[in-house]
């Protein structure tokens, strides 16, 4: 997954599609924050220090957990790469569904919400403590089932990448394929901070999952949205993006009179 994501050219296209946003932001009329872009990239650098041994914690657990699949699925069947597509991406909608919805896993994935401007660069503000978050939970079911765990890093490392020229305001539409397709007008509602588009678009590559369970929603056409935790992380200081929601969490579960209640606190909705 890592040399996908980290492939020389990834990168060099990655930089490009970032450049060119800035020139038509520029010459929009939009403004470029570059402070808190180069923030984003200071939390990414951070981030792809650590994130080598939170794939391979993450990776020697489903490498283990495959010992007890009744089958294994075969990776050179193009028909399970497909089913695996979609089930990557059902697995994918819940993990992030629950990196919303439960105190311990937001406080990795607050990290990747702190932007407070919709550009390219905020998609690689992403937490430190995946693996400590337990997010790879969601991903057992697939393992359990034949998916090979080599099957599954691969298509979520597709997956970021596609997700990657999400994080834009650009006038870019995917017409009626947006219905089934995310796109980044569907990703810069799921990181608006105004209450009616809070905890929505969970979606990595689809947008389906979104709408089966409820949890989509749209901007009205030429709706300003604001960007940004509910509780701005007021700081561009790269440890306090990155460590902030768990100091906030830890607090929270210091306060808690006994075990029973930190257990609800950090199981709970995040506050």
């Amino acid at each position: 997954m890592l040399l996908i994501q980290h492939h020389p050219w990834v990168l060099v296209i990655a930089l490009a599609l970032a450049l060119a946003e800035y020139v038509w932001r520029r010459a929009s009329g939009l403004g470029y924050d570059l402070r808190a872009a180069g923030t984003s990239f200071g939390v990414a650098l951070v981030q792809s220090l650590l994130r080598p041994l939170n794939l391979l914690a993450t990776t020697a657990i489903l490498t283990w957990v495959s010992r007890f699949a009744p089958w294994h699925l075969p990776m050179n069947d193009w028909r399970v790469w497909v089913v695996g597509f979609f089930a990557v991406e059902f697995a994918y909608y819940w993990f992030h569904r629950m990196s919303h919805e439960i105190a311990w896993m937001w406080a990795t994935h607050a990290v990747h919400h702190s932007a407070t401007q919709m550009v390219l660069p905020a998609a690689i503000r992403l937490g430190w403590t995946e693996f400590v978050s337990l997010g790879w939970l969601a991903f057992v079911p697939l393992v359990l089932i034949g998916f090979a765990p080599a099957m599954i890093g691969i298509l979520l490392a597709v997956g970021l990448i596609y997700q990657y020229v999400l994080h834009t305001e650009a006038p870019i539409s995917f017409g009626p394929l947006e219905m089934l397709l995310n796109s980044p007008k569907h990703h810069c509602v799921h990181h608006s901070s105004d209450p009616q588009f809070l905890d929505c678009n969970y979606g990595g590559v689809l947008i389906l999952f979104d709408r089966m369970f409820g949890t989509f929603r749209a901007a009205a056409p030429g709706q300003v949205l604001q960007y940004g935790l509910v509780q701005p992380i007021s700081t561009t200081n790269v440890f306090a993006i990155g460590l902030g929601p768990w100091r906030q969490l830890l607090d929270q579960l210091t306060k808690a009179k006994d075990w029973p209640a930190r257990v609800r606190i950090a199981m709970g909705r995040p506050v």
